[in-house]
């Protein structure tokens, strides 16, 4: 089914078009719902609607601006009445548009669903059936807090934090923002990488030069070379006029290469040219074009792992990685995370012109053992929903851990919830999952080692059977036992 892109007339008669309008993104497999959605939405919102994971990617990669808004639907095909799909949309919405907004709609009103959404970056959960009404308000409300956000990172722009690793990336910072050799900026998802690279540009003797954002992974790789390098006019299909490129964009300034993992093999040799002599063409040109921007790498993936298996140049990664910053994942930054609480608390409360709410003991006790494991947007996002529901209020334990992911974190990382007696984990787990069950826990685990071997090795049995200290034909009939126990988990979530 083609997604249904209609661009219904705005009732507010003071807009002639959407370019002002904040971008909305709606993604449901139902016809009905998406026609709906934008019709009630599209006087207020430049409405895109996509039926599917693959369809919203492709219109990511079309705007040429960054998304600003999201409604997801979780049960997107080809599995409809499960939440795999959706989630992993939310994850590729924010490496593409780190500072988007969230809203995950859902006919299953589960619990676990709604927190592991808000995990890996989701503002909030939405059941269905909600009045279009209702959507808006929360679609308002998300639009506020994200310029809100906008305006404190531009005036900030800082490193929040107190901590051993925090203080070690501020000298970092400080080191190597003077030079004109490439940093490599390395963490999990949500760590706050953005923020390390927009802090070496303003420290740097060029902080007046551009400073250009270019994401690998949110641009079909067909398109990569020319968005970074430009192309003459006539150089491809479509290319009507010639366009300058990101490298001529920043100029003397700074080029920041978000996901550079993502980027193809083929652009990376041409990304190696540009490091080694400062050489690029456009796409149709002979002409060799000279390039003085700075590059800033970033990346959630490991890239030495990533050069073993192939998958990325290991010359380009020694070119890139002249200085490496590593950002912490919010797990091991220790007291920070309540300096972190207190930092987006304070500002979010000035936001909203209401009073700060406060954690109770009990409460502080299991912020202080979370381990957010979506780092630090998590963290964030948790504190605009507890300012949202209590403000000028006492949050108590229970309350807080409604908002929280731990049954994820236990399937996930049964360490991860900070505690060095693993049957205290143990008997903090059974208490607080009364649907637990040990089969699912360590077929979970066991899930997740075969796909990071998997993944090492390259998609070779062999190799990955190496890494997990087993035998081949052990490795297939591990494999072929968890197709058939998840098989069997999917048919009984669907009855």
């Amino acid at each position: 089914m083609q997604a249904i892109l209609r661009v219904t007339p705005h009732r507010n008669k003071n807009l002639n078009s959407n370019a002002s309008l904040p971008t909305l993104l709606i993604v449901d497999d139902d016809p009905l719902i998406r026609d709906a959605l934008q019709l009630s939405l599209a006087d207020e919102f430049d409405v895109r609607v996509a039926e599917n994971r693959a369809r919203a990617i492709g219109l990511l990669r079309e705007m040429p601006d960054r998304m600003q808004l999201a409604l997801v639907d979780l049960g997107l095909p080809p599995t409809p009445h499960r939440p795999e799909e959706g989630f992993h949309l939310i994850a590729e919405l924010l490496a593409h548009s780190p500072d988007i907004k969230i809203l995950v709609l859902s006919g299953q009103d589960e619990e676990s669903n709604a927190r592991h959404a808000r995990t890996l970056g989701a503002s909030d959960f939405i059941a269905k059936p909600c009045s279009p009404e209702k959507i808006r308000k929360l679609l308002r409300d998300a639009l506020l807090v994200r310029h809100g956000e906008q305006e404190k990172r531009e005036a900030l722009l800082g490193i929040v934090g107190h901590s051993a690793a925090i203080q070690a990336i501020r000298s970092q910072i400080a080191l190597y923002a003077a030079t004109p050799f490439p940093v490599l900026i390395e963490g999990e998802s949500g760590s706050g990488k953005e923020l390390v690279a927009a802090a070496l540009q303003r420290l740097s003797p060029h902080s007046e030069s551009p400073y250009v954002i270019f994401n690998c992974a949110a641009i079909s790789p067909s398109l990569i070379e020319s968005a970074l390098f430009g192309h003459s006019k006539g150089a491809f299909t479509g290319a009507s006029t010639a366009q300058t490129g990101f490298f001529e964009g920043a100029g003397n300034g700074a080029l920041f290469l978000d996901e550079i993992g993502e980027l193809p093999l083929e652009m990376q040799a041409k990304l190696l040219r540009v490091l080694e002599n400062g050489e690029y063409q456009r796409v149709g040109e002979s002409a060799m074009r000279k390039s003085n921007a700075r590059i800033i790498a970033a990346t959630n993936r490991g890239l030495r792992g990533e050069v073993r298996s192939g998958r990325f140049r290991a010359d380009l990664y020694h070119r890139l990685s002249v200085f490496t910053i590593q950002v912490p994942p919010l797990r091991e930054m220790g007291a920070d995370k309540m300096l972190l609480l207190n930092h987006f608390r304070d500002f979010y409360a000035s936001q909203s012109g209401n009073a700060p709410f406060i954690l109770d003991a009990t409460a502080i006790q299991l912020w202080e053992r979370y381990s957010f494991p979506g780092n630090t947007r998590e963290l964030r996002n948790i504190i605009i929903r507890l300012a949202t529901k209590y403000p000028g209020q006492t949050v108590a334990a229970a309350q807080l851990e409604a908002e929280l992911d731990l049954q994820q974190v236990a399937a996930d990382d049964p360490g991860a919830v900070a505690d060095d007696d693993p049957r205290k984990l143990a008997r903090e787990t059974l208490r607080r999952q009364p649907n637990f069950s040990l089969d699912n826990l360590l077929q979970a685990q066991g899930s997740h080692y075969i796909d990071a071997a998997l993944e090492l090795a390259g998609g070779n049995v062999s190799e990955a059977a190496k890494l997990l200290g087993l035998h081949r034909t052990t490795l297939y009939s591990r494999m072929e036992a968890l197709q058939k126990y998840k098989a069997v988990r999917h048919t009984a979530g669907e009855q």
